[in-house]
């Protein structure tokens, strides 16, 4: 045989070993985990690193609740009056759920009780952030009556934060130990985070059936709906008001980048939190008002692709800033509620939140186990101008991440 022959035979040979790797290429690249899957894999891992969690901080006295990573790389363990203390228990609420396991269980109960007594604070608004991801959840698998009991109490503890003649549940207090916040002159400040707390509320209606509680839940977001949102559906962050008149004061911003940019978790919380209303009051304005903010996060040309926001939609060095995981994980756990009510944008609803599922259980923002400190996401941004909690894992991402996984594995 000549050696033309050998080449031609070779080359034949290499072209179709190469036909053989490109298809199986193209195979493993079209491949999608299915839905099953990815929540299975997710849930196994996350027992898994939270398990080493809790194995680590379980005999802390008192028992600490994990926050989140210092910017040294420590873990950060917070007390029960702290706003994000709801937040772990809540987790282990839903892994409970999702494995039905008794260790589980314990373990959820053993750091829900830990903030028996948040049911007594009263200088705090986001006391609805505290007890209904914690209590709120637990009672919801364990129908315990002591359950019941905290939240009628921190929904008690709550309301004498209401300001009748504004209509408003006050944020944050204004009196002088109140570092930078009395700093900045404010006099009844309201943030747009105050709607997550309303659900607590209307819990206690239920439990009470005192319609106070339900008065005031929508008394307040009412007066957050005339007052937070531009007519985009974009939201300032903090509105003060005037304590005599019930007039605002200014509209402006903490944790965004400036007064008129569109904070992103800001936007997350006000989907979820008009959402929760229409839930509880089935008063279409405020399924317009969830609509509309729905429109504007999906339809954002400054959303990212992956659509994982930045920390805020406006922040000036798009795309060399932070992303924000725990607004992505809000959004789509409010989507998948929403998108039940709203079915001429359903499917596109539970795609955009698929979309955002999908991309957070990668490992650009899935952490590997051990890594992280024990927190399953990566990449949150809390208040930037701390600098304390820039790109670093936060639990209530975690928390919001694994109820959107919850959610979606119970819709078509």
């Amino acid at each position: 045989m000549n050696n033309n022959k050998w080449v031609l035979i070779i080359a034949i040979i290499f072209s179709l070993t190469n036909c053989k790797d490109a298809k199986k290429k193209d195979t493993i690249a079209t491949t999608i985990e299915t839905k099953e899957d990815l929540i299975n894999r997710v849930f196994t891992f996350s027992e898994k690193q939270y398990d080493s969690l809790i194995h680590r901080i379980e005999n802390n006295k008192p028992l600490l609740q994990p926050r989140g990573i210092t910017e040294e790389g420590e873990l950060r363990l917070k007390p029960f009056q702290d706003w994000t203390s709801g937040f772990f228990p809540g987790s282990l609420w839903y892994i409970y759920e999702y494995n039905h396991s008794d260790k589980w269980k314990d373990y959820a109960m053993k750091f829900t009780v830990a903030l028996d007594s948040v049911k007594y604070i009263t200088n705090s608004h986001d006391v609805g952030f505290m007890l209904e991801c914690s209590y709120g959840n637990g009672y919801m698998a364990t129908k315990d009556k002591n359950y019941e009991e905290v939240l009628v109490k921190g929904a008690r503890s709550l309301i004498t934060r209401y300001r009748p003649e504004i209509g408003v549940i006050q944020s944050w207090d204004t009196t002088p130990d109140m570092g930078w916040i009395s700093e900045r002159g404010w006099d009844v400040p309201v943030i747009v985070d105050n709607m997550m707390n309303l659900e607590l509320l209307y819990k206690a209606f239920e439990f009470t059936k005192d319609s106070t509680f339900y008065n005031v839940a929508t008394k307040h977001a009412l007066t957050t709906l005339k007052n937070h949102f531009r007519d985009d559906y974009s939201s300032f962050h903090v509105v003060d008001y005037e304590s005599k008149t019930g007039e605002v004061r200014s509209k402006q911003t903490a944790q965004g980048y400036s007064d008129p940019s569109s904070w992103a978790r800001g936007q997350a919380w006000g989907l979820y939190g008009f959402t929760q209303t229409y839930e509880n009051t089935k008063d279409t304005i405020f399924l317009n008002q969830a609509k509309g903010i729905a429109n504007y996060i999906m339809e954002s040309k400054k959303v990212p692709e992956d659509l994982i926001p930045f920390w805020d939609y406006d922040a000036p060095k798009i795309p060399n800033e932070p992303r924000d995981a725990s607004a992505a994980a809000i959004t789509a756990s409010a989507l998948l509620s929403l998108q039940q009510y709203v079915p001429e944008k359903s499917v596109a609803m539970k795609s955009y939140a698929e979309k955002i599922i999908r991309r957070l259980s990668t490992p650009d923002y899935l952490a590997n186990f051990g890594q992280n400190q024990g927190f399953l996401l990566k990449h949150s941004v809390g208040n930037i101008h701390t600098g304390e909690e820039n790109d670093k894992p936060l639990n209530y991402a975690d928390y919001y991440y694994l109820e959107a996984l919850t959610k979606w594995k119970k819709v078509d």
